[in-house]
């Protein structure tokens, strides 16, 4: 999960890009990085760490430019700690390329091997990011005509990107010279939205991982990118798009309206904000059907992303809801915080208990989900410590039971509480008296229920089921494997040592 940005404005952008990382800040804390251009020259600065720790106000005055894109991003693939592989990424060849992206390829090792092997391309990083511009920056070399570009061999070079990549991705780009192109997945797992702003100099666009991005920097939103769709706005702020891909599906990841986006986001035609209510609903019905005679006496929810749910989950049952958590709000998303340690460390730094709406009572926390279970049991024991007679847990998503490979930090079987056990086993874990997960049907229903005509979505986290067909066992025990330390090789043993020998032969 990242955050991304791009822009074509008609007067400076660098300020209207960090306000938007501030914005969507919540995609990625790992690190930081705009991208503008000016009379052809590209200005680039980036880093790790929180948008507002990577940039000093000599840093913003060195980034100028009528245009840009920028990118927050938290590691899925790659090193949590080098600040080499902040982005956006930068190659020169056939053009001065930038690129930012969000979310995660599965053939990547593959398309390191093509990129040095055929297409005489060099990668430094071990992220699937630089291997996408490079894969991007070969296509477009391939359709140019004497070094020159126009909107047609820019949307045939993405038809080539989406022939060659597997996985999720939603990317920004600049092409020095031409303009701004923004493109989205086949499947359209990720997301990605653009707007418009009429100014009395011409028109500006920008283009966002989420919705709110556009209304709190005063875009009018347009409309959704489509999957496989590539949009193109030259230098001039003319406005070109295209799809790309074959066989296009639209199949947004569900797990964006349990977690990750805003809840003032709009997704895909579809309000995170009213499907977490909708999610809150199914569960109360749940809770009504199979606990018939419970013993709840106030609904408490783990800020911030679980509030809409747990509030219309009391609403429904008719139980009090009390806020029994204060947030710190200077400390990071715990779930995506790299190392076990360091998300367990930081829970009780980020929450504090209210003792006075736990003493001597039958509390149900709600939560959006529980994936480590890390943050569940210390929460638990909070509630305790605070004087709950008995504390029950309710999770507005299903049991999170699979890797998922498509963006999102929970790639390892063995790191998922829910991976081999019940859910008795996973009360008992967090120490928990009861608890209570959303059934997937009902999750599907709750965000469908905001846009009806979408009806298809990646649940592969909740069910296992790889939507682009191309992951198999050997592949996830790979990518297990890889979790044990050091730069992830998913590549078979035979594959890696043909590109070893290639790189040391041409090395000599």
């Amino acid at each position: 999960m990242c955050g991304i940005l791009g822009v074509v404005a008609q007067t400076p952008v660098n300020q209207l890009l960090y306000d938007g990382l501030q914005v969507l800040q919540h995609r990625g804390q790992d690190a930081a990085g705009i991208a503008t251009i000016e009379a052809n020259e590209f200005h680039l600065h980036k880093g790790n760490g929180l948008a507002h720790d990577v940039f000093r106000t000599r840093n913003m005055r060195a980034l100028s430019g009528n245009a840009g894109i920028a990118h927050v991003r938290y590691p899925t693939a790659g090193s949590a700690v080098d600040h080499n592989e902040a982005q956006p990424f930068y190659v020169n060849s056939p053009f001065g390329i930038v690129l930012g992206h969000n979310g995660n390829l599965t053939n990547t090792t593959q398309l390191q091997k093509e990129l040095f092997l055929d297409d005489l391309r060099h990668v430094n990083t071990n992220s699937d990011s630089e291997v996408l511009l490079n894969v991007l920056a070969h296509e477009l070399q391939i359709e140019c005509t004497q070094f020159r570009l126009d909107s047609k061999a820019i949307f045939a070079a993405v038809s080539g990107v989406h022939r060659r990549c597997r996985g999720a991705y939603a990317v920004v780009s600049m092409i020095a010279g031409y303009g701004l192109l923004a493109f989205r997945d086949p499947y359209g797992i990720r997301p990605l939205v653009v707007g418009i702003n009429q100014t009395p100099h011409g028109a500006e666009y920008l283009v966002a991982s989420e919705s709110v991005a556009l209304d709190t920097l005063g875009f009018k939103f347009m409309r959704d990118i489509a999957p496989g769709e590539a949009v193109f706005i030259d230098f001039n702020g003319n406005f070109h798009s295209q799809q790309c891909a074959a066989n296009p599906v639209l199949n947004p990841c569900i797990f964006e309206f349990v977690y990750l986006a805003r809840p003032d986001s709009v997704i895909d035609g579809i309000s995170v904000y009213e499907t977490r209510l909708n999610m809150g609903e199914y569960l109360a019905d749940k809770i009504a059907r199979e606990w018939k005679g419970h013993d709840i006496d106030v609904v408490i929810p783990i800020p911030d992303s679980s509030r809409p749910s747990a509030l219309q989950l009391a609403n429904r049952l008719g139980i009090p809801f009390r806020e029994g958590f204060v947030k710190n709000r200077y400390i990071g998303r715990t779930f995506i915080m790299p190392g076990q340690a360091m998300r367990k460390k930081s829970v009780r730094q980020k929450l504090n208990a209210i003792s006075v709406e736990f003493k001597g009572k039958n509390v149900l926390l709600v939560d959006d989900s529980i994936v480590r279970g890390t943050t569940s049991r210390e929460i638990v024991q909070m509630a305790r410590d605070a004087g709950a007679r008995k504390v029950y847990f309710a999770s507005a998503a299903p049991p999170v039971k699979f890797p998922n490979v498509y963006g999102i930090d929970m790639p390892s079987g063995r790191e998922l509480i829910a991976t081999g056990r019940t859910d008795e086993e996973i009360c008992q874990e967090i120490s928990a008296d009861r608890i209570v997960y959303q059934d997937l049907a009902d999750l599907k229903a709750a965000v469908n229920k905001s846009n009806p005509a979408i009806t298809r979505f990646d649940c592969s986290c909740f069910d296992g089921e790889y939507i682009t067909g191309d992951i198999t066992v050997e592949y996830l025990d790979r990518i297990e494997a890889s979790r044990g330390g050091g730069k992830a090789n998913i590549l078979p043993d035979e594959e890696q040592m043909e590109l070893d020998l290639a790189m040391s032969a041409t090395s000599m």
